[in-house]
């Protein structure tokens, strides 16, 4: 919002230096930025007599004010330089007085004081250069919207401790983690560990400073408190746990650091090294342990002896070489039963240059995740593999937004369209990776952590879904052979490909094992058993809705105990009823929902139960239409041409409309029975033969009217979550126009068309 003391700031600085060599003129728009913080920038370089003036507050500006001196309350040598401080306090949104006087008043120092003490500093009503470089930039030095006081608290106290040390300098205090404040932290660190030439950058000496300086519970003072400063900066970890700020190294942070630790896949302990560097830096120490790879070079038999030799359990290899390229690095035929054959498990990696910005658009995604779809597939990568897109470069949060994240909504588009095989996961820095999961649905994460000094990796945690963190780059020499690899951590998030052409699980192997998950969650004692083998099944499911946010949170105890018993269920199975091979994740994912969620009385209404089954399949239909409008500007033809069409590419296909159906009709069977003599029931007594008449019958009473509103409402109710729900569905494919936007009679022929498509399966039952 434009103000008017901002624009007689920007006025003034442009009549008065104007004609001053290198001077650029500021908008005149009452808005600060740092147009007109650099405009009173170069005014105070003219009257410390520095020319051309540049739009920077550099070295030589610092030390010609400090020259000058502390500024102070009735100080006037210079009366443009006293207006330029007022001017930039008020920019800063503080009240620094009466800027037509040439003199400092007693307003000013309360200005400057009042900041000083948002700064962390102490208040002496002076104003140091160091402190009038702070005046004229944009740092926050209160909590802006997203911030945590926790982090804010930090920052000042670093601030407060450090601000007079030549290497340190004095930086924001508005509750984010970012790179300035990552590099503070490590400054202050490197002066407490005796670093002799403190600058920021993890280098050797400061790692010897860290291996001398371990903390453990009990221990007290200014290196445990620069230890929980960086825990607070890691905070909070996926299960919402945050470290406090203290001085002593009590059984609170102790707890902490052990879930860090586990998070990070770390050897649990005290304040180690090896913590130290995990929390500092995006590859922690880089020499540890680790037992996953990646590299663009063919796995022969030699080189899998040397990955299992030293303990390397899983490789993660290309499907795709672009034209053009000389690196030879897609798998060659004949490797992948080398790699299994050695005991290794692989993980697919798709990169077609992905180096530069123009390499990114909504375009090239579709076409690269429809690429990559037939390409592992001609591989032979089972049904739920994910293969990881390449970000390789350090992207910004500009390009992020304005490419990165698109490019993967066509990814994700294109995946999803062909069947939902294949789930997305993401390369690239911390930032990448976590915005294309939040964006684009990415289900796991492959982080470039050895590329440490990315923007994108300084002042952003590790990501929650991270699978594998890429720490160190090496040259293997293997007698006469050499290679290059890189060493991954591995989270065991992705248990990566022991196989390939694994066929989709007959039914009896599917129910079987729901049995046997069944007696696993009666043996658990908690809970509702049938809830438990949903949540099992579905705590793996792919993309789309938040399940947690639709369905509710899992018994992650039960999961661990489950799988501590070696307990897995098939992907995927055959339907006995029209041989489609169906989702088991996607199946009870929707069956939980229905299960927490019961339909409305009347039908009529929509809930999270919905979102999670078809409701949430129509939602990505219309986004399908969205993007095919020039061929099917009618809703209605295009829902009838590809919704539940195997030969169609549709993110509702034939598979995803059964599940949705049989997963409703599941859980309103577990009303009255257990799960497993409700999945029987439907697949061995016939209720798959009728599955959608009574779906039909159940969900909307046999009753057009009632099908067509709850379509209706699903794609334009304003209602929590439903509404809430859609809108991240639609934002995740990049969808603008929401359907509540379009005109009624149009937005209609879409929903008709969903009326169709239904009661076409349900006549075909008869």
């Amino acid at each position: 919002m434009a103000d008017d003391k901002v624009l007689a700031a920007q006025r003034w600085a442009n009549a008065t230096y104007s004609g001053v060599a290198g001077y650029v003129r500021c908008a005149e728009d009452g808005i600060t930025g740092w147009g007109t913080m650099n405009a009173l920038t170069m005014g105070l370089q003219h009257e410390l007599g520095i020319s051309p003036v540049v739009a920077s507050f550099g070295p030589t500006t610092l030390s010609r004010l400090e020259a000058l001196g502390p500024l102070h309350v009735s100080w006037a040598q210079n009366a443009n330089i006293a207006r330029i401080l007022k001017h930039a306090l008020f920019c800063k949104g503080y009240w620094g007085g009466n800027y037509d006087t040439g003199e400092i008043e007693p307003a000013t120092g309360d200005a400057v004081d009042e900041m000083k003490s948002h700064m962390g500093l102490p208040t002496d009503t002076t104003v140091q250069a160091r402190i009038f470089k702070c005046i004229l930039n944009l740092d926050a030095y209160v909590r802006t919207p997203g911030g945590s006081d926790a982090v804010r608290q930090v920052q000042q106290w670093l601030n407060g401790h450090y601000w007079l040390k030549d290497a340190y300098v004095v930086g924001p205090c508005d509750g984010h983690y970012s790179r300035d404040v990552q590099k503070a932290l490590m400054i202050a660190l490197q002066y407490e560990i005796g670093v002799p030439v403190p600058n920021g950058n993890f280098g050797d000496g400061t790692k010897t400073g860290l291996r001398s300086n371990p903390v453990g519970q009990g221990d007290s003072g200014v290196i445990p408190r620069l230890f929980s400063a960086a825990c607070v900066f890691n905070s909070p970890l996926p299960g919402g746990s945050t470290a406090g700020f203290t001085d002593t190294y009590d059984a609170e942070l102790a707890a902490w650091v052990r879930e860090f630790q586990d998070f990070s896949l770390l050897e649990r302990g005290e304040g180690d090294y090896g913590t130290w560097c995990q929390l500092l830096v995006s590859m922690g120490d880089a020499s540890r342990p680790v037992t996953g790879s990646d590299t663009r070079f063919e796995i022969t038999p030699a080189r899998a002896r040397w990955l299992t030799d030293r303990n390397y359990e899983v490789v993660g290899r290309y499907l795709y070489d672009p034209p053009g390229s000389t690196l030879d690095k897609e798998i060659k035929p004949g490797e992948l039963d080398t790699i299994f054959a050695a005991g290794l498990k692989v993980f697919p990696i798709f990169q077609a240059n992905a180096r530069t910005l123009g390499d990114f658009t909504t375009t090239q995604g579709y076409e690269h995740g429809a690429l990559a779809h037939d390409l592992a597939r001609e591989y032979g990568f089972n049904w739920g593999t994910v293969i990881y897109f390449a970000v390789d470069y350090d992207a910004t949060q500009a390009e992020i937004d304005s490419a990165i994240v698109p490019y993967f909504q066509g990814v994700a588009t294109a995946l999803k369209q062909r069947g939902g095989r294949y789930r997305l996961g993401v390369y690239g820095s911390r930032n990448v990776c976590a915005n294309v999961t939040e964006r684009a649905g990415a289900k796991y994460s492959f982080v470039s952590g050895m590329s440490w000094g990315f923007s994108g990796n300084l002042g952003y945690p590790l990501p929650a879904n991270w699978a594998f963190n890429q720490i160190q780059e090496i040259a293997v020499t293997n007698g006469t052979d050499t290679f290059d690899l890189d060493r991954d951590a591995v989270s065991g998030r992705d248990r990566a490909s022991a196989s390939v052409n694994q066929p989709a699980a007959q039914y009896d192997g599917f129910i079987a094992a729901i049995e046997d998950l069944y007696g696993l969650a009666v043996q658990y004692g908690k809970g509702d058993p049938d809830q438990l083998v949903m949540e099992f099944v579905r705590h793996d499911a792919y993309g789309g809705p938040d399940w947690v946010y639709l369905i509710g949170n899992l018994d992650k105890d039960f999961i661990a105990y489950a799988e501590a018993r070696g307990m897995t269920v098939p992907k995927q199975f055959v339907d006995p009823f029209t041989g489609a091979h169906l989702g088991a994740e996607h199946l009870l994912a929707t069956a939980n929902g229905v299960l927490v969620h019961p339909p409305e009385e009347n039908r009529r209404g929509v809930n999270g139960g919905d979102v999670a089954g078809w409701g949430g399949d129509l939602i990505t239909l219309y986004a399908d239409w969205r993007d095919a409008l020039g061929t099917y500007p009618d809703g209605r033809d295009f829902v009838n041409a590809k919704m539940a069409n195997p030969d169609a590419q549709t993110t509702f296909g034939q598979s995803d409309f059964i599940e949705d159906v049989d997963g409703y009709l599941i859980a309103q069977a577990c009303r009255s029975r257990d799960i497993v003599t409700a999945i029987r029931e439907h697949y061995e007594s016939g209720g798959g033969a009728r599955r959608f008449t009574s779906f039909w019958n159940s969900r909307f009473t046999g009753n057009a009217d009632d099908a067509g509103f709850a379509a209706s409402n699903i794609l334009t109710t304003s209602e929590s979550p439903v509404d809430v729900a859609r809108t991240g569905l639609l934002l995740l494919r990049g969808t603008v126009v929401q359907p509540a936007m379009l005109p009624y009679s149009e937005l209609e022929r879409f929903w008709l068309g969903f009326l169709d498509v239904l009661r076409s399966r349900v006549n075909g039952e008869s």
